[in-house]
C-alpha cells in the first residue's frame, strides 16, 4: 500500500522518469532511508549522496558509517561529501542552517550532473509540509507562504509528500529496516521542533485528522496561488518600473488605485525583507512628506513626491545576521564590534551578568532564528522594567546618542519584536524570571 501510494504520487506529478538515474539525499534518518528503499523497490536506478557536516561530533561519524553500510548492503552507489560547515558559515556570514543548506544542495547538483541523473529526490513528507504551513502562519505570511512544501522545485523532487511520518515509520518497521536518529530533532529548542513536539499534538486533541486537513488546505491554496500570482505579476508591471540605476520606482497613485493595494505592496516589497509592520508604515507614507526612509536587512525604500523608490543597500550598510544555533559569534559590519551568545540553564542560582554589554533573555519566550539588523524609523520596544512602548529614536535621544551612532545602532529581533537594543537594554517581554528554564546569554564586544 505504501509503495503504491508513492508510485501513484510520482506518476501523478510526473516527478521521475523511469529510465533516468535519480540522486537520493541520504542522511540516514527514517525519512531518507524510507525514500531510498521505496525508490529501489520501484526499480529506479539510484545514486545516494550523504553529507557529513561535522556538526555533531561522533554522531555525525555514526551517521556516515550507517549510510555506508546500508548502501553496501542494498548495492546502491554512494557519494559522501565532507564539509567544514562552521568555517563556511563564518566566511560567508551565514547561519549554520543556511550554510548547511547551501553546501548540500550545491553538492547534490554537482553530483547530479556528474552522474547524468535527472532529478534529486529529497525526503520531505506530509508532516514537514504541514509544519512549514504553520511556521509561516505563525511568523506572518502571504498566500504563497501557506502552500506548504511543493513536490517539485527545479530538479529537486519530493516523492514522500503523499505520506506521513507515522506511515514512514510503519513501512520501515514492517521491512525490519533500521535507521539513525538525529538527537537535535528530539529537543524543542527551535520553533519547528516546538510545532512538531507540542503544537501539532495539541491540535490533534481537537481534531485527530488535523494533519490531513492542513495538507489538503495547502494543496487547495497552491492552486489558488497560481491565479493570485498571475494577477499580482500583471499588477506589479502596471505600478512598478525598473530604473536605469538599478532601483525600482513604485507609483503611489497607481498602487493605491488597485483593488488590493496592501497585498500588492506586500508582494512587491516582502521579497526584499520588509516586515509586515514596516509595510503598513510604508503604505501610510503615501500621504506623508517626501524623504522618509525604511530599511530592511538588504534594501531601503525612500518616499518621493509621488512614488516609493526601492534601492539595495551597499555591503557596508547592511548585515543579514542570524542567531539560529545554541552557541556562536558574529562580527557586525563596519567594524561595529561582535555579538557572541550561548545557551545556559535557568534557575534561582544562575549568575546574571551586569552591564550594558550583556543581555540575558528567556529562551522559551524567543522564536528562532533571531535576526540582527540596524535600527529603522518607527522601531520601538518595551524597555526592561517598563510596561509601555518607547520609540528607539526617543530612547536614543534620551540617552544622548550622537547622530552617527543613532544610524548605526544594532537591534536583536525576535520576528517583528525587538528583543535587545545591542549594548544597551533588553525588551521587558523577554526578561528572565522565576519560571525561566533556559537563558540565551549574549555579549556585545564594542569598538
Amino acid at each position: 500500500m505504501f509503495t503504491k501510494r508513492i508510485a501513484d504520487y510520482i506518476a501523478a506529478g510526473r516527478l521521475l522518469a523511469a529510465d533516468v538515474p535519480v540522486i537520493v539525499a541520504l542522511s540516514g534518518g527514517a525519512d531518507s532511508v524510507a525514500l531510498l528503499c521505496v525508490l529501489r523497490e520501484l526499480g529506479y536506478a539510484l545514486h545516494a549522496v550523504h553529507c557529513n557536516f561535522h556538526l555533531r561530533g561522533a554522531e555525525s561519524d555514526r551517521d556516515e558509517a550507517f549510510v555506508r553500510d546500508l548502501c553496501e548492503r542494498l548495492l546502491v552507489p554512494l557519494s559522501v561529501e565532507h564539509f567544514q560547515t562552521e568555517a563556511y558559515a563564518r566566511e560567508h556570514k551565514l547561519s549554520i542552517e543556511m550554510a548547511a543548506r547551501e553546501l548540500r544542495y550545491e553538492a547534490f547538483e554537482r553530483i547530479r550532473r556528474e552522474c547524468g541523473a535527472g532529478e534529486i529526490a529529497v525526503a520531505h513528507h506530509r508532516d514537514d509540509s504541514v509544519e512549514t504551513l504553520l511556521l509561516n502562519l505563525i511568523r506572518g505570511t502571504g498566500i504563497n507562504g501557506l502552500k506548504g512544501i511543493r513536490p517539485r522545485n527545479g530538479h529537486v523532487v519530493r516523492p514522500l509528500l503523499a505520506v506521513s511520518r507515522r506511515e514512514i515509520e510503519r513501512y520501515l518497521q514492517e521491512r525490519g529496516q533500521d535507521y539513525v536518529t538525529d538527537s537535535t530533532n528530539l529537543h524543542d529548542d527551535f520553533t519547528r521542533n516546538k510545532i512538531r513536539l507540542h503544537l501539532l499534538p495539541l491540535m490533534e486533541q481537537l481534531n485527530p485528522s488535523v494533519r490531513e486537513g492542513l495538507a489538503a488546505t495547502a494543496e487547495r491554496l497552491a492552486d489558488v496561488a497560481v491565479l493570485y500570482n498571475k494577477v499580482m505579476a500583471e499588477e506589479q508591471q502596471r505600478v512598478a518600473e525598473r530604473l536605469p540605476d538599478g532601483g525600482i520606482r513604485i507609483r503611489q497613485a497607481a498602487l493605491c488605485a488597485s483593488e488590493a493595494p496592501k497585498s500588492l505592496l506586500y508582494e512587491l516589497l516582502s521579497p526584499y525583507g520588509f516586515r509586515p509592520a514596516q509595510l503598513e508604515a510604508i503604505y501610510a507614507s503615501a500621504t506623508s512628506v517626501p524623504g522618509r526612509r525604511f530599511r530592511s536587512l538588504t534594501h531601503e525604500v525612500v518616499v518621493d513626491r509621488d512614488c516609493w523608490l526601492l534601492y539595495p543597500l551597499t555591503e557596508g550598510e547592511w548585515g543579514c545576521l542570524e542567531i539560529a544555533s545554541a552557541e556562536g559569534s558574529v562580527p557586525l559590519p563596519d567594524g561595529m564590534g561582535r555579538v557572541s551568545w550561548s545557551m545556559i540553564p535557568g534557575g534561582a542560582d544562575v549568575d546574571i551578568p551586569r552591564g550594558r554589554e550583556f543581555a540575558c533573555l528567556d529562551a522559551d519566550k524567543l522564536t528562532f532564528p533571531l535576526t540582527l539588523r540596524r535600527v529603522a524609523r518607527g522601531d520601538w520596544f518595551i524597555p526592561f522594567g517598563m510596561k509601555g512602548k518607547k520609540l528607539l529614536s526617543d530612547y536614543m535621544t534620551d540617552r544622548k546618542f550622537p547622530l552617527n551612532r543613532k544610524e548605526r545602532q544594532w537591534l536583536l529581533w525576535d520576528g517583528d519584536r525587538v528583543a535587545w537594543v545591542v549594548g544597551e537594554r533588553i525588551d521587558n517581554r523577554f526578561r528572565v524570571d522565576e519560571h525561566t528554564r533556559k537563558i540565551l546569554r549574549l555579549h556585545y564586544e564594542g569598538v
